[in-house]
């Protein structure tokens, strides 16, 4: 299970992406702000759950996130950045629309850029 925070005195937002392994098609990216509270038992990384448990987690995150973002990027902006930018730039999206501003990101990978939201549309 997931820790519900990894600094109590931040507004975290969470970050992940999917459709980065496939070889073509869209890839999306979610930014999510959970209260610090927040727990539930399928909480963890979406790899290791099942796709019931998943689409059961859903509307619950949903309803209970302080704030929450999807963003989609389209194959020709994956082709001009290339899938591991395409996904970073996807994350910068979802963040860019929360209603929330976090003050600390959480980010599933090893690769980042700072988010700067002035700088989403000059990559």
């Amino acid at each position: 299970m997931l820790l519900p925070f990894f600094n109590k005195n931040e507004t975290e937002a969470g970050c992940d992406e999917a459709g980065r392994g496939c070889l073509a098609g869209p890839v999306f990216a979610a930014a999510v702000i959970l209260p610090k509270d927040f727990a539930h038992p399928f909480l963890n990384d979406s790899k290791q759950l099942t796709e019931h448990q998943r689409f059961e987690l859903r509307p619950i995150i949903e309803r209970e996130a302080l704030a929450w973002a999807v963003a989609k990027l389209e194959a020709p902006e994956i082709d001009q950045l290339n899938i591991l930018w395409a996904s970073v730039m996807g994350m910068h999206r979802a963040v860019a629309m929360l209603k929330t501003h976090p003050t600390s990101l959480l980010i599933d990978g090893n690769r980042f850029k700072p988010f700067l939201a002035s700088a989403i549309t000059a990559w």
